[in-house]
């Protein structure tokens, strides 16, 4: 890249928001997966809706590629720029409107979920997904991702409370993705970009849907001396009529990892299991539901079933749920996590699967994860710069992803895919369906400059299979 273009951006955004040193950029070679680390080349940081039209249509003109980042907290390698501009966005942090009597809000994408949250509250209103980074992602980031979190079994991913996304191509052109109301025609391009992690463009600004807090809310704690066990009354008690805001499991290794950390919740050390569950609505309802979960757990084989006593106990349960991944780093420096999703009537074959694999390759696996709909997340610690162990810990990855395909299942439910994923994307979809992917993004990017070697394999793109390469 010339003097002249990295100037011009510094007439942009200011000296101070482009660095191009490499230990400048070395926070920025990883995001909450280690295990991948790519350096960009420049490091562009806007800090208003104009800047990021002003850097967009600049990389455009000059053909340059680059990848959009909020908080760097994502699990699969996604916002990762190897040799190109990483595009910054955490200094858009303004919460443009809050539409109480609409129940919407306008911000833009360097926004921290827990902040909106936070923001939105005192006018007894919420943003439901709640990923467990939630204290330092950003919106812009769970848009990109279609995130998550523990209540969204019964609130559902990002996706379902995104009413409009302004927001710049590639290409430099600005464009409105649904509309404020929720009620757009037409094809739904907004559905296509979230999740499309980058690929598609920038979101300038996001509408999102607010609901009302519930008036009541009950968190239990059950635990378990088998997995198998617990593993099953995830299922009984969906099977029940429940659907609980959150239905969240932690094995006996998770368990004692967060209990020896400083996020220490008060789980039962000798638990081999634990089940969290969080009900909420009307009180009756709740109070009612709470019944047939506590008969259904006991009758299941849990040794003590708790509930809350008060908010300050149910945020030190949840503390340790969500804290989970980074206690873990008392393991090993290094941690992969994976997301794939199975129907919950197969866990306890997966669970017992998951820890064959793990003991075939000598291997630590932890099991924390969104029971309620059969979201996994076997994290594997271990050291990166010992290769045999980061062999071992590569063949027991890729022998669970494809057990959970073999029941049925998908690659990921939330974390994306990144460059994780990539190799995994054959597994489940056909090369007419990657090829058709291509053909998409290429809709919205056809210089492929806007987060390239992400989502799609390559090698199912239109433009490789009519290659001589291809073909041999």
């Amino acid at each position: 890249m010339s003097q002249g273009i990295v100037e011009e951006l510094r007439e942009i955004v200011g000296d101070r928001f482009v660095l191009s040193r490499p230990q400048e950029l070395l926070v920025y070679n990883s995001d909450g997966l280690p295990g991948y680390r790519k350096q960009p080349s420049l490091g562009v940081f806007p800090g208003t809706r104009e800047e990021v039209i002003a850097v967009v249509r600049l990389l455009a003109r000059e053909k340059l590629s680059y990848v959009p980042r909020g908080a760097g907290t994502g699990l699969s390698g996604g916002a990762l720029a190897e040799g190109v501009v990483l595009l910054g966005l955490h200094r858009l942090t303004r919460v443009v409107s809050i539409d109480v009597e609409n129940r919407r809000a306008t911000v833009e994408p360097g926004v921290v979920n827990l902040r909106l949250n936070r923001t939105v509250a005192p006018h007894g209103l919420l943003y439901a997904p709640d990923p467990s980074s939630e204290a330092a992602c950003t919106i812009g980031g769970n848009v990109a991702e279609n995130a998550g979190g523990p209540h969204c079994l019964k609130y559902g991913v990002t996706l379902n409370h995104i009413l409009a996304v302004e927001a710049i191509l590639p290409s430099g052109e600005i464009i409105q993705l649904g509309d404020r109301e929720g009620e757009s025609g037409g094809l739904d391009l907004l559905g296509a970009f979230i999740g499309s992690e980058g690929c598609f463009g920038v979101a300038l600004e996001i509408t999102v849907r607010l609901l009302r807090k519930p008036p009541a809310v009950r968190t239990i704690l059950a635990d378990f001396l088998s997995v198998e066990n617990a593993a099953k009354v995830t299922s009984a008690i969906v099977a029940s009529g429940i659907v609980p805001a959150a239905l969240e499991f932690m094995d006996g290794p998770t368990i004692r990892v967060v209990e020896d950390s400083i996020y220490a919740a008060g789980y039962p050390r000798d638990a081999e299991a634990i089940l969290l569950i969080e009900l909420d609505g009307l009180e009756a309802g709740v109070e009612r539901d709470l019944e047939i979960v506590h008969s259904v757990c006991a009758s299941g084989g849990a040794r003590n079933v708790r509930v809350a006593r008060d908010d300050a106990e149910r945020m030190k349960l949840w503390q340790g749920r969500k804290k989970a991944f980074g206690a873990m780093g008392r393991l090993s420096p290094h941690l992969v996590v994976q997301d794939a999703v199975i129907p919950r009537t197969k866990l306890p074959e997966i669970l017992a699967r998951i820890h064959s694999i793990s003991a075939r390759h000598n291997v630590i696996v932890c099991n924390v994860f969104h029971a309620g709909d059969g979201n996994l997340h076997p994290n594997i610690s271990y050291n990166a710069d010992d290769p045999a162990e980061a062999e071992r810990v590569h063949l027991a990855m890729r022998e669970i992803m494809a057990a959970c395909v073999d029941a049925g299942g998908s690659i990921t439910g939330e974390h994306g895919v990144g460059l994780d994923k990539l190799d995994y994307m054959h597994l489940i979809f056909s090369e007419s369906t990657l090829a058709t992917m291509c053909d998409l993004r290429k809709v919205f990017d056809p210089d492929k400059r806007a987060n390239p070697g992400k989502v799609v394999p390559v090698h199912s793109c239109r433009e490789w299979l009519a290659t001589p390469a291809a073909r041999k």
